[in-house]
């Protein structure tokens, strides 16, 4: 387990032909948005293309990558887009399964018709709510979705940020055909690591075995080690890396955009590390920022 403590964390590989994958899980209200926001800018500005992806209900993560408001509420997510669920399944979101429903639609051109643009250059994809009915419903739009989960197509430097509702489970094996890297971000609570470590299992059982470990709003290293004895005392579990986010009332006065924490700071810093280890091989590229911005270099 590489922990971000020290300095000796070895070679980060470079980014993997066919892109990166990133899926941010963990308990609600610890700051998941904040962070696949962050992590998306950050990774843009280090000279990827990146795919943001909102499948948490709430759908706040356009806001918080930093579009204005009244743009991100005109948003029609993918579970809604009437015209596409129907062209792609054959019904209209909304309706049953009768008929003839395909549930392996080909979703290949969804970045294309249905993201909008983000700062940064990052292509925003917002899913939509999940009907769970009967335990998996069989209808048009959780049939678009889990193709869109498993079946985006990338380019070799593309890199996909997904923020979640708090688990993984409504995607099921979609998530796992398509997703490879897996953030879990916990506050230093009991309930938040239970929740995160639970979450963390039922990615692993989807494939998603490459988990990184995020304690988020941290005071100092004594809530980093709280953690890693709640982790064992939960029944351990292995991660490829730990890293710690200091608690910073600058995310509350830059809420709801990351914007203004892309000027610097302890935040940006730590995250910036978490993306070298997530993607690592980025070296800063776009000449046109002149503000503070940390390029993903090796660790």
């Amino acid at each position: 387990m590489c922990d971000d403590g020290g300095h000796d964390h070895g070679a980060i590989p470079a980014l993997q032909p066919g892109g990166t994958r990133i899926v941010v899980v963990g308990k609600g209200g610890v700051g998941k948005t904040t962070l696949a926001a962050l992590l998306s800018r950050v990774i843009a500005r280090a000279g990827a293309a990146v795919i943001a992806v909102d499948a948490d209900e709430q759908r706040n993560l356009a806001v918080t990558l930093g579009i204005p408001p009244a743009e991100a509420a005109a948003i029609v997510p993918v579970s809604r887009a009437d015209d596409y669920v129907e062209e792609k399944t054959g019904a209209r979101p909304g309706e049953g399964a009768g008929g003839m429903l395909r549930l392996n639609p080909d979703t290949r051109d969804v970045v294309d018709r249905l993201s909008v643009a983000a700062p940064d250059d990052i292509r925003l994809v917002v899913m939509g709510g999940v009907q769970r009915a009967g335990g998996g419903c069989l209808c048009p739009e959780n049939a678009v979705m889990a193709s869109v989960l498993a079946d985006m197509r990338l380019r070799p430097d593309d890199v996909v940020v997904m923020d979640t509702h708090a688990g993984v489970e409504h995607f099921g094996r979609a998530l796992a055909k398509g997703f490879d890297v897996g953030v879990v971000v916990v506050e230093p609570s009991y309930n938040s690591v239970a929740v995160g470590l639970e979450t963390a299992r039922l990615a692993a059982d989807l494939g998603i075995t490459n988990q990184h470990l995020v304690v988020n709003r941290a005071n100092g290293a004594a809530d980093k080690d709280r953690v890693l004895d709640l982790v064992e005392q939960l029944g351990g579990r292995a991660f490829a890396s730990v890293h710690t986010v200091p608690a910073d009332a600058a995310v509350q006065l830059s809420e709801p955009s990351v914007e203004d924490l892309l000027a610097g700071g302890p935040v940006l810093d730590a995250v910036a590390h978490l993306a070298a280890h997530l993607v690592g091989g980025y070296h800063h590229q776009h000449e046109h920022h002149h503000h503070h911005e940390p390029a993903l270099l090796e660790v």
